[in-house]
């Protein structure tokens, strides 16, 4: 293995950094070698900013979070791949994670080279070994929900010697991760002036306040998913309580949670940053109509479309099943910010296309360049109801729902109130508010495993397939590593 990394410049501070080929290896390709980059304090920087494009690609991939689940239809233009049909092999949408090893090797290098050099300025230090850790959580937190068992690699690749590592249990990869987010939350404590509620400047990076909105998440992962039970449910709610300290709050109008970049919006915890004079654009590039696909609707001036078929591709609308989620109320505040249905001169009705994520409209076009959310305070609320609500109390869970339901211009809740219903209302609620944001199948994993819902039957491309809920490993990471076995089920 080559021990060079490369590295690419990206306007001020930002770099891209290599992927890797063989199994936990980071294959660097430059002059630029890892015994000469890491001998100015200013070369940690970069560093950390470059793997936050690494997240930023995870974050734009909707593969394993969304196309799994119930959310999307074919609209005009189908890109939809095996994910949403359910027919996964491991010859046919098998998973090459060295992505994921890749990424994680990174922050394993940083850390590792961090730790016994001497910084001017502490606070530096502490902030940028805070922000590694809590992207090695997020990186492991993102491969476990797809594949279940991974393995767990803590050191840096530096020569030839590769460990050939085998799949540790998920609930001791979440061991890993909540030491990690623990480490991250200490040292972020260990800057001087800290301060729980202070953000970067952009909310582009992890601070206090989003490394505990990742813990809470990972809690109720545990609670539902890998065995921690009641115990891990009241810690979410504990970190949940905390965040709330913070001083994030719900925006006043639904409109403004994607439509106001992070940096000015009091919702956001940590998001990707998209620009179109930076980037290739969000995902919700799938999801917005070309002008040719709309041409003689009524309501033109609704639709999110873009006259560049680049840069609107036509593929995707809401399901007629998430629609149905709005149907006790069809006033909600929150549908026209989540999709419209397209319409004909002779009233007929098309297709609804998606408005979650409507790019910028510029001079010259639109272009799907909206941040990218990865937390925001409406989940974490619909989080702690869905803790409560699993717990068994209700009353509290229905407080949560209420304030969600208040700022779409819904009545407070006055349904049943045991808790198998109560939990069905939290997951259609996180269906209404968090549409198309890259939640919604691991929702589902997290409801299924719960006892709330049958997957099986819910996810109309699962019904009548016994396609395992986690993705197999593909021919080539298994024959580079012997230690490896495939997913159960495949």
């Amino acid at each position: 293995m080559k021990k060079n990394i490369n590295i690419m410049i990206l306007g001020a501070l930002s770099i891209m950094l290599s992927g890797c080929e063989k199994m936990l290896e980071v294959k660097p390709q430059s002059s630029v070698t890892e015994e000469t980059y890491f001998k100015n304090e200013g070369d940690f920087e970069p560093y950390v900013t470059g793997i936050y494009t690494q997240l930023r690609g995870f974050a734009n991939n909707i593969t394993y979070g969304t196309e799994r689940g119930e959310e999307l239809i074919v609209a005009s233009n189908a890109r939809f791949t095996t994910a949403w049909n359910h027919i996964i092999t491991p010859t046919t949408g098998s998973i090459n994670y060295n992505g994921w090893y890749a990424a994680i090797g990174h922050c394993n290098l940083l850390l590792d080279k961090i730790r016994a050099f001497n910084f001017s300025n502490a606070g530096t230090r502490n902030r940028i070994m805070a922000e590694t850790y809590a992207m090695r959580a997020w990186f492991y937190f993102d491969l476990i929900k797809v594949i279940g068992d991974a393995p767990i690699m803590l050191t840096a690749v530096v020569d030839e010697n590769v460990p050939l590592l085998p799949r540790s249990p998920a609930v001791d990869v979440v061991k890993q991760i909540i030491s990690d987010v623990d480490s991250s939350l200490g040292l972020f404590k260990a800057v001087p002036g800290f301060s729980a509620s202070a953000f970067p400047s952009s909310k582009y990076r992890f601070a206090y306040a989003s490394a505990l909105a990742l813990k809470a998440d990972v809690k109720m992962w545990s609670g539902k998913v890998t065995g921690g039970g009641t115990a891990a449910l009241n810690e979410a709610i504990s970190i949940i309580n905390e965040i709330e300290t913070t001083g994030v709050r719900l925006n006043a109008n639904f409109r403004d949670v994607v439509g106001l970049r992070a940096t000015s919006n009091p919702e956001v915890l940590i998001s990707s940053y998209f620009n179109r004079d930076e980037t290739g654009g969000t995902y919700a590039v799938n999801a917005l109509p070309f002008q040719a696909i709309v041409a003689g609707a009524v309501n033109m001036d609704s639709i999110p479309w873009a006259a560049n078929s680049g840069n609107a591709q036509g593929a995707y609308q809401i399901s007629t099943q998430s629609r149905a989620l709005f149907s006790a109320n069809w006033s909600d505040k929150r549908i026209p910010f989540t999709w419209v249905q397209q319409r004909a001169a002779n009233g007929a009705l098309g297709i609804a296309w998606i408005t979650k994520f409507p790019g910028v409209k510029y001079s010259d076009d639109r272009f799907p360049d909206n941040d990218v959310i990865i937390y925001r305070w409406a989940d974490m609320l619909l989080l702690r109801a869905e803790a409560y609500a699993a717990i068994g109390n209700t009353t509290a869970c229905i407080q949560q729902l209420n304030q969600i339901r208040s700022r779409a211009g819904n009545p407070n809740y006055t349904g049943p109130s045991d808790k198998i219903t109560l939990e069905r209302e939290v997951l259609s609620e996180r269906g209404r508010e968090l549409f198309f944001e890259n939640k919604r199948w691991f929702d589902l994993v997290r409801f299924h495993s719960g006892g709330t819902i049958n997957v099986y039957t819910f996810v109309p491309n699962l019904i009548g397939k016994t396609t395992p809920l986690y993705w197999p490993l593909n021919a080539t990471v298994l024959a580079n590593n012997p230690q490896l076995k495939q997913t159960t089920g495949y």
